[in-house]
């Protein structure tokens, strides 16, 4: 017995070594980023610990400039959210059925705009828009949410295919089997099985359109200000206590979308 207790130990050494270099990536591009942000966001220019930045934040009018960016920048996340999902869910069904997509290749046509730089891809979607006639100066929304989709597009596809992968094929036929028309199986089955997959879809694509400022810099002739581009401008003016504060609010807005997908995906599995 003490034979085996020691190979075991013996081999999980050196798996917990292999961990090593991954915790130092974790805490030199994580933790210590993360850290440094509070630490700008409670302390002035001398190093003294204040709340001025908040209140240079929140204050008079500043306040109704933070909150519309913020409330821009929730819009147009939660929109290209729905979008994206909406367009990705019937792609993604057609790309995990055996029928349309036998050899699979359709799905690396959808995910290799993925290994193009997205500032590229942007400016090749503005020239688009500008060669059909749509002018990013004179429609800026628009024109931000159609660069928005496209981008993040195949993020919200990944997963819903994923998800869809793995239906309960028996379940499906069951319920035609018990007479359900094609309607009432995907609202009543496939919808309800798939809702994870949705569920993670829109996650993965909330949270980066929250703060993808370059695409909305680029297609709205900056005239839609997102709460990344805010704390970019801080930043490079050199406002880095001011500019924290900005981090952390956007934090805080994304953490909350992660606690809310978590409670909604275990009430699901509750039920």
């Amino acid at each position: 017995m003490e034979t085996v207790f020691k190979r075991r130990n013996h081999v999980s050494e050196p798996r917990k070594l292999l961990s090593i270099p991954y915790g130092i990536f974790l805490l030199l591009f994580i933790v210590f980023p993360i850290v440094l942000i509070f630490v700008y966001a409670f302390t002035d220019v001398s190093g003294q610990f204040t709340l001025e930045n908040f209140k240079t934040i929140f204050a008079n009018g500043s306040a109704n400039s933070t909150l519309t960016v913020i409330g821009v920048s929730l819009g147009v996340a939660a929109l290209t959210t729905v979008i994206c999902v909406l367009i990705g869910y019937p792609i993604a069904y057609i790309l995990a059925n055996s029928k349309f997509n036998k050899n699979r290749l359709m799905v690396y046509m959808f995910l290799l705009p993925m290994w193009i730089n997205f500032v590229i891809r942007t400016l090749a979607t503005k020239q688009m828009l500008i060669a059909i006639h749509l002018d990013p100066a004179q429609l800026p929304w628009v024109c931000s949410i159609i660069g928005m989709v496209y981008n993040y597009l195949p993020f919200a596809i990944l997963p819903l295919y994923n998800t869809m992968l793995k239906l309960d094929k028996n379940q499906i036929e069951a319920a035609s089997d018990l007479g359900a028309n094609p309607v009432q199986v995907f609202v009543k089955t496939i919808i309800p099985m798939t809702v994870p997959g949705i569920v993670s879809a829109s996650t993965m694509t909330f949270m980066p359109t929250m703060s993808s400022y370059v695409i909305t810099d680029a297609l709205s002739g900056r005239n839609i200000v997102l709460i990344g581009k805010l704390i970019d401008t801080r930043f490079l003016s050199g406002q880095l206590n001011v500019g924290s504060v900005y981090a952390i609010i956007m934090l805080v807005l994304i953490g909350l979308s992660i606690v809310i997908e978590k409670a909604f995906s275990e009430k699901k599995e509750v039920r």
